[in-house]
């Protein structure tokens, strides 16, 4: 027998657990760009709706239509400056990143959009 017969088992296992790491990482950080992305649009959307709700003044308010937009694309609205006579909304939206293998589960993206109706 010689002294160094399982120092290669030591190693590939090493190796396969740097692996294994990595893997989790990059799978974590993809979940956190999708999210990333998702809050994006959802705050796309929801300061496009107030804008239009805030130029065409129908019967309900910015804010309330601006929530149902980021709701619809898996967002929650947590800010809107869309005053009443005005031509701009500012939203800001949060999206749940969910569940990851390296790190606490209640991670948040939080995204801004602004949106102004040209009436020239």
């Amino acid at each position: 027998m010689n002294d160094q017969d399982g120092s290669v088992s030591v190693i590939v296992a090493v190796i396969v657990a740097a692996m294994v790491i990595l893997g989790s990482g990059a799978a974590d950080l993809a979940r956190v760009f999708v999210a990333a992305s998702r809050a994006q649009t959802a705050a796309d959307a929801a300061s496009l709706a107030a804008a239009q709700e805030l130029a065409l003044a129908r019967d309900r308010a910015p804010e309330e239509v601006a929530a149902e937009y980021a709701a619809r694309n898996a967002g929650e609205l947590v800010g809107c400056d869309c005053e009443e006579g005005a031509l701009e909304a500012t939203v800001d939206v949060v999206v749940p990143v969910g569940p990851l293998l390296l790190f606490a589960d209640d991670r948040v993206v939080q995204a801004s959009a602004r949106a102004v109706v040209d009436t020239g």
